[in-house]
C-alpha cells in the first residue's frame, strides 16, 4: 500500500475503519482480494510474483497492512518482499506485540517499510526506519511512504476526509472513503516532500490515486470492523488500460 487512512475506536459502530490504496507497477501480476485457497482463513489480495500481500484480515480478526518507506538511496535489489510481512502475521499465531518486537530486531533485511498489525486487542505500528514499536490508541491516523502521520499532503487531506466521513451518515461512510481514495489531483509543488526522486515523479506520487504510464494505484480498499465482530471488506481493483475498476465485496463475522 502507498496510502493507508485508518481510525481506531472513533465511530459508534465500527471499531476499525481502514481506507487504503495499493500503488504498484501495472505489470506486476496480482490476484484480487479473496479467501486464499491454501489458507482459507485469510482474506486478502495476493502478489502473484512473490506470494505476499499488502493488506488482509483473517476469520479470527487478525489484520495487517504495509506501505513502503520511500528512500531510493537505500533500496537493495533482491531484498525479501515486504508483502511477506503481512502474510506472515496473518498466517501466524503470535500476538501483535510479539510479532512487532521480533520484526523490529530483524527488519533490516527488508527495504524500508511501515507495518500495521492488529487483532481484537488493538493495533501496533512499526517501521524498520524507526527505533521502537507503537501501540495505537483511539484516533484517526495516516500512513504513506514515510513514518506514521508524517504530514505529507495526501495524508493530511486523507485524515481530514476520514474524520468527515466518520462524522457523516453511516450509510455514506464507505462511498465517502472511496471518493477520497479516488482523488487524482497532485499537491502544490511547495508542499511536496523531498524523497530523492525527480520533481515530476514526486508530483505524480503526491495524489491519493496515482496514474502514470507504468505505475499507479492498482486497488482501493475499505475495511470496516464493528465492535461486535462484523467485517465488511470491499476492494475496487483498477483496470488501467480501460480507466475503470471492478469491485469485490466480502462480509463475515469474526469467530
Amino acid at each position: 500500500m502507498c496510502l493507508i487512512l485508518f481510525a481506531l475506536d472513533a465511530h459508534p459502530r465500527w471499531r476499525l475503519v481502514v481506507a487504503a490504496n495499493r500503488d504498484e507497477l501495472y505489470a506486476r501480476p496480482t490476484a484480487a482480494a479473496d479467501w486464499w485457497s491454501d489458507a482459507p482463513e485469510v482474506l486478502a489480495g495476493r502478489d502473484l510474483r512473490d506470494g505476499g500481500t499488502w493488506m488482509g484480515i483473517t476469520r479470527a480478526g487478525r489484520f495487517a497492512a504495509v506501505t513502503n518507506y520511500r528512500e531510493p538511496s537505500r533500496y537493495t535489489v533482491g531484498a525479501p518482499s515486504r508483502g511477506k510481512l503481512v502474510a506472515d502475521f496473518l498466517l501466524g499465531g503470535s500476538t501483535t506485540g510479539e510479532y512487532a518486537s521480533d520484526l523490529l530486531r530483524r527488519g533490516e533485511a527488508f527495504n524500508g517499510f511501515n507495518l500495521l498489525v492488529g487483532d481484537a486487542d488493538g493495533v501496533v505500528w512499526l517501521s524498520n526506519r524507526f527505533p521502537e514499536t507503537r501501540r495505537l490508541g483511539p484516533g484517526v491516523y495516516g500512513l504513506s511512504n514515510h513514518l506514521l502521520d508524517t504530514p505529507w499532503p495526501k495524508v493530511v487531506r486523507g485524515r481530514e476526509d476520514l474524520r468527515r466521513a466518520l462524522d457523516g451518515p453511516e450509510d455514506a461512510l464507505e462511498s465517502a472513503l472511496f471518493a477520497s481514495l479516488a482523488l487524482r489531483d497532485p499537491a502544490p509543488d511547495a508542499a511536496l516532500p523531498s524523497t530523492g526522486i525527480e520533481m515530476q515523479r514526486e508530483r505524480a506520487l503526491s495524489a491519493a490515486f496515482i496514474v502514470s504510464p507504468e505505475y499507479g494505484t492498482r486497488a482501493s480498499t475499505v475495511l470496516l470492523v464493528s465492535h461486535d465482530g462484523e467485517v465488511r471488506f470491499t476492494e475496487r481493483a483498477t483496470v488501467p488500460a480501460e480507466d475503470r475498476w471492478t469491485e469485490t465485496r466480502h462480509e463475515f463475522r469474526i469467530g
